[in-house]
């Protein structure tokens, strides 16, 4: 058994994250108003070591979030402004010969920073989303033979409209399972909307936020979500959902277990979120949907005038109702 001082010591650092992960919602809520949501799952993103998907139509505040988040961490930040005509070494970086030396020097690209805004995701071509492949999965990028470490911590927040077609790249599925979660903000409240007019009309918020952590700090709560208690239980509870998506007649494609792993990594940064040290099960039903309905494929033969994510979310509900919650 654990000693008294092991559990204090343990109590203690989950104390001290809760204290941090609250000093990062409240600074990302100054500039993005009635999203409490929104914003606790880009945290969750951040601390299991995810990368994030914000799907959502043009003005709702997908970018702004990234920024928010990114100003809010005293991390290096780069943005990554995807075209059509943009090449993988644009993300990932380059030799150049240098002639004074006579031999070829490593220029990194934007991707080697700890916050990378993959801004309009799907609007480069297959090759270039694929350079992301690697640093997404692996935290690092192979050139010409040599491997190039990615700082730490790293996460790629990359956005995407749903709706623009032309000019577009759909991900295919094996990028889309990099991202830990998908999520959409959605559009404010009225009440909100004048919050944010009224905020705006003589500042920008964004420019007066301020960093409140450090990559040291989001690399130690990393570490701390590790720790956070799954049972037994929970976890074949898991499985149960996961079984679930690959038996459905409803579906083409079930969830990989990258996509479990997600799940179960996801859901103990959300008990730590809501200062916990141990997983219950509504942190894995409110975690379902966001986790795993960009990886899941419905047949055509259940096609609906939804959208396709809309018609995965709505397949996963479904899946949720018929899976028993342990008690």
């Amino acid at each position: 058994m654990r000693n008294l001082e092991s559990i204090s010591n343990e109590q203690t650092a989950s104390a001290n994250a809760v204290e941090q992960i609250e000093r990062l919602q409240q600074a990302v809520e100054t500039v993005i108003k009635g999203k409490p949501e929104a914003i606790r799952l880009a945290i969750v993103t951040l601390i299991a070591g995810g990368h994030l998907l914000v799907e959502d139509v043009p003005g709702v505040g997908k970018t702004t979030l990234a920024h928010a988040l990114a100003r809010a961490l005293d991390c290096n930040f780069q943005r990554i402004q995807f075209t059509s005509d943009l090449l993988p070494s644009d993300v990932i970086g380059l030799s150049v010969f240098n002639q004074h030396s006579g031999i070829f020097d490593w220029k990194p690209g934007p991707v080697f920073a700890n916050v990378v805004l993959a801004d309009e995701i799907n609007r480069t071509t297959p090759k270039t989303q694929s350079a992301l492949l690697e640093a997404m999965a692996e935290r690092h990028v192979t050139v010409e033979g040599m491997t190039h470490d990615l700082p730490a911590p790293f996460i790629v927040l990359a956005t995407q409209n749903p709706i623009e077609h032309h000019g577009t790249y759909p991900l295919p599925e094996s990028q889309l399972d990099r991202f830990m979660l998908r999520l959409r903000i959605g559009y404010p409240a009225p009440a909100d909307e004048q919050k944010i007019l009224r905020d705006r009309e003589f500042r920008d918020p964004l420019q007066e936020l301020g960093a409140v952590m450090t990559a040291r700090e989001v690399v130690e709560l990393q570490q701390t979500v590790a720790s956070v208690a799954v049972d037994d239980v929970l976890v074949q509870y898991l499985m149960r959902i996961v079984a679930a998506t690959r038996t459905s007649e409803m579906l083409d494609l079930g969830v990989s277990p990258r996509g479990t792993l997600a799940l179960f990594r996801a859901a103990q940064a959300l008990a730590l979120t809501e200062d916990r040290t141990y997983c219950i099960p509504d942190d894995i039903k409110r975690l379902v949907v966001p986790v795993f309905a960009h990886r899941i494929v419905v047949s055509s033969r259940f096609s609906s005038s939804l959208r396709r994510s809309e018609e995965a979310e709505a397949v996963l509900n479904e899946i949720l109702k018929t899976v028993s919650v342990p008690l």
